[in-house]
């Protein structure tokens, strides 16, 4: 079984910070950041804006972009996962509170994922099989970071790269093209933040190590979900890539120049949002009216685990 995605939505807090501002807390400059990372500005959670706010946010905007393609009962939605690693509380589930917020019906499994930057890609193939078994229509998934609260202010190698923010779809199972490959390998020193009782609970980030696995990472999800696939490679649509850094997502497209021109980018706008990344660069996509009917989308993630994946589907 494949999926179809029937809605797609987003949601960013109001504070936006570009390069600029930055400079003048911390020793950087809008040149030396884009030309690292092509990072021109991200959003930033402040005042009672958080990752379970933007979650609930984006989830009510996925529910009114699905219904513009088809009459959606909200008490067919078997299934509500939120991917994030900066999740408001240890528990309840960031997923439980979007329920509430919708008033579903109670009879729905709910539950937060933390894959990082891969969360996103490792949702859609979870939701795709719960689907499989459940009794009810519809799946919702949703990437929603607030990432800026676990960054050091002091640190310009990795304060400048990251943003908060919140996006998702709303999908259900159908026979079209899907391919789904995802793979773990644990690293405990290149990426990551320490949990609930640390006294320090800053992103440490090794960024010669993540960019060498990532471009490796990036090239065998491609790859691997190509030949799993049975298309060619310029029979996909678009490539849509989790947005950690330009060069990363540079380098790739130079390895297959034949479809360069097909890797969307946004960074730009956004910085690293990290699960949210994936999600919100659909939302745009969508609502450009450049996911048509029958497009193939490949997507490919890399993240603190080290987490990887890479998934193929039809619109």
């Amino acid at each position: 079984m494949g999926i179809k995605i029937l809605g797609t939505g987003r949601a960013l807090p109001q504070r936006i910070i570009d390069n600029n501002e930055l400079g003048q807390s911390v020793d950087t400059s809008d040149e030396w950041i884009r030309s690292r990372t092509g990072i021109g500005q991200r959003y930033k959670c402040e005042g009672e804006e958080n990752e379970k706010t933007l979650a609930i946010a984006a989830a009510k905007e996925i529910i009114l972009d699905a219904c513009k393609r088809e009459f959606i009962n909200k008490n067919e939605i078997g299934v509500v996962v939120v991917a994030t690693s900066t999740a408001e509380h240890a528990f309840p589930s960031t997923a439980c509170m979007v329920c509430s917020a919708l008033d579903l019906d109670s009879e729905v499994i709910a539950f937060d994922i933390t894959a990082a930057c891969s969360g996103f890609l490792y949702g859609l193939e979870i939701v795709r099989s719960l689907l499989e078994n459940s009794k009810k229509k519809y799946g919702l998934l949703i990437g929603s970071e607030h990432l800026t609260k676990i960054l050091d202010k002091n640190d310009r190698t990795t304060c400048v790269l990251f943003g908060d923010g919140a996006a998702g779809v709303l999908i259900k199972n159908d026979e079209s093209i899907y391919v789904h490959k995802a793979w773990a390998k644990g690293d405990l020193d290149s990426l990551y933040c320490n949990g609930i009782g640390k006294e320090e609970t800053y992103l440490h980030m090794d960024g010669k190590a993540v960019f060498k696995n990532a471009v490796k990472a990036f090239e065998q999800a491609i790859t691997e979900v190509i030949a799993e696939s049975e298309i060619k490679l310029t029979d996909v649509d678009l490539f849509v890539t989790h947005q950690a850094n330009e060069r990363i997502i540079d380098y790739v497209r130079k390895k297959h120049p034949e479809v360069a021109e097909k890797f969307y980018v946004n960074i730009e706008r956004y910085a690293n949002t990290s699960a949210a990344s994936i999600p919100i660069a659909l939302d745009e996509l969508n609502k450009a009216g450049r996911l048509n009917s029958g497009s193939k989308i490949l997507c490919v993630a890399f993240g603190a685990g080290f987490t990887w994946s890479g998934c193929l589907f039809a619109m």
